[in-house]
């Protein structure tokens, strides 16, 4: 009877497993050896408590600083009352100096016109003489005219009396047209009213009649 052969036992050390995984280039880790775990400290409640809280600050500082601003605002108050006052005084200055204007506009005109008054009163009572002759009446008239155009001119008043010269629309007015030997088409011929001018400001046109 034959007889089979036994297959021999094979005993598979740790030693040599471990050098099986080192030669196939498998890190070698130590069973032994814990993991570390890197656990942080959680901050304090109190150091959070004293960096998130405000400081009240010296309350002596702070009532200096309350003064301060107290002083400020008094300052500023004076101004603005002072400023208001000015700003009434100022209303009141303008309402008076309006009104003035509106009463007295007239005065430099009066002033003006004062001595042609005088001088037609005299006038006058001279002509009432019995040796009063017609020319002498006359000089006086024109001394008078004289006095009244000179006034006129101070205050800015200029005549307007264009015969001879071409129609302005602007500064004339045409009461008629008539043919005119001699005469261009459109010249004044002759001045029935003269006008005015007020600084440069047409006061009343004056009434021509033109050629035709």
């Amino acid at each position: 009877m034959s007889r089979k052969a036994k297959r021999p036992d094979v005993a598979i050390s740790d030693n040599a497993v471990t050098s099986d995984a080192e030669e196939a280039g498998a890190p070698r880790e130590d069973a032994s050896r814990a993991p570390e775990v890197s656990v942080s400290e959680p901050a304090s409640n109190e150091s959070e408590a004293s960096a998130g809280a405000k400081d009240p600050g010296d309350p002596k500082k702070l009532k200096m600083q309350l003064e301060e601003a107290r002083a400020v605002a008094d300052t500023h108050w004076d101004t603005v009352l002072r400023t208001r006052a000015e700003l009434e005084n100022l209303r009141k200055r303008s309402e008076r100096d309006l009104e003035n204007a509106h009463k007295y506009g007239a005065e430099r005109f009066v002033s003006e016109m004062l001595p042609v008054k005088d001088s037609l009163e005299l006038g006058l009572s001279a002509s009432r003489g019995d040796e009063v002759s017609v020319e002498s009446v006359r000089e006086g008239m024109e001394l008078t005219l004289k006095m009244f155009a000179a006034a006129l001119h101070k205050l800015g008043v200029t005549e307007v009396n264009p015969e001879g010269e071409g129609f302005d629309p602007e500064f004339h007015q045409a009461m008629t047209m008539q043919e005119a030997e001699g005469q261009a088409s459109g010249t004044v011929i002759s001045v029935i009213q003269k006008g005015y001018v007020l600084n440069e400001r047409l006061i009343r046109p004056a009434l021509v009649v033109v050629a035709k």
